[in-house]
C-alpha cells in the first residue's frame, strides 16, 4: 500500500514514551494528549492510547484506532478520534467506535477533532452537543458530569454488528484505488 504521509523520523509518545512514527498526523495526536494533560487536567494514566477495533466485512479488514479513552472512576466516559479535515464526516464513525470499544457497557461520549477544530458528541442519541476544542470537558468538570452520564449496557448482537458495519465502511482506507 503506498503511503501518503511525510515522515520525519521517530518521535516518543507524550504519554507513554513509545517510539511511533514521527508524521503530521501523530505531531497532531501528541499535541492532543498534551493539552489533555497540561491544559484539561486530566493525568497520563486516565487516557489510554491507540485502542483499536478490528472488523471484516465484504472482505475488507479494517483497524478502527480510537486516538484516546478517557477514563475517570473507573468508567472509560470518552473517546477522541482525530482525522485531518472535516469534522462531518467523522462523526458516525466516532459514534460507532464508542458504542462498541468497551465490552461491558457503551461509551457515553465521543470526541471527533482534526487537531484544530473539535465536536463533543452524545452517543447515546447522535447529538453534538458543543464545538470547538473548548468544547472537549476539563477534567473537572468531566467529573461533575459523570453521574449524569448514561453508560448504557452493550447492544445486542444484531446492533452490535451494525455498528461495526458502519465503523468498517467509514474507516476503510481507499486512496488511490
Amino acid at each position: 500500500m503506498i503511503n501518503h504521509h511525510l515522515v520525519y523520523g521517530t518521535l516518543n509518545d507524550y504519554l507513554n514514551s513509545e517510539e511511533l512514527i514521527d508524521t503530521d498526523d501523530e505531531r497532531y495526536r501528541q499535541k492532543l494528549s498534551r493539552m489533555m494533560v497540561e491544559e484539561k487536567g486530566y493525568a497520563p494514566d486516565e487516557l489510554t492510547p491507540r485502542r483499536y477495533i478490528e472488523t471484516l466485512f465484504a472482505r475488507s479488514f479494517v483497524r478502527s484506532t480510537i486516538e484516546l479513552t478517557v477514563t475517570l472512576s473507573g468508567r472509560d466516559f470518552m473517546i477522541l478520534r482525530y482525522g485531518p479535515g472535516s469534522l462531518v464526516s467523522r462523526e458516525r464513525a466516532a459514534i460507532a467506535a464508542a458504542r462498541v470499544l468497551n465490552k461491558e457497557y457503551r461509551i457515553p461520549l465521543a470526541v471527533v477533532t482534526n487537531g484544530e477544530d473539535a465536536e463533543l458528541l452524545d452517543t447515546t442519541t447522535g447529538a453534538i452537543l458543543q464545538y470547538g476544542l473548548q468544547a472537549i470537558p476539563e477534567r473537572t468538570r468531566a467529573q461533575k458530569w459523570l453521574s449524569d452520564l448514561k453508560f448504557l449496557p452493550p447492544q445486542d448482537p444484531d446492533k452490535r454488528e451494525r455498528e461495526m458495519r458502519i465503523l468498517n465502511a467509514f474507516d476503510v482506507e481507499r486512496c488511490c484505488l
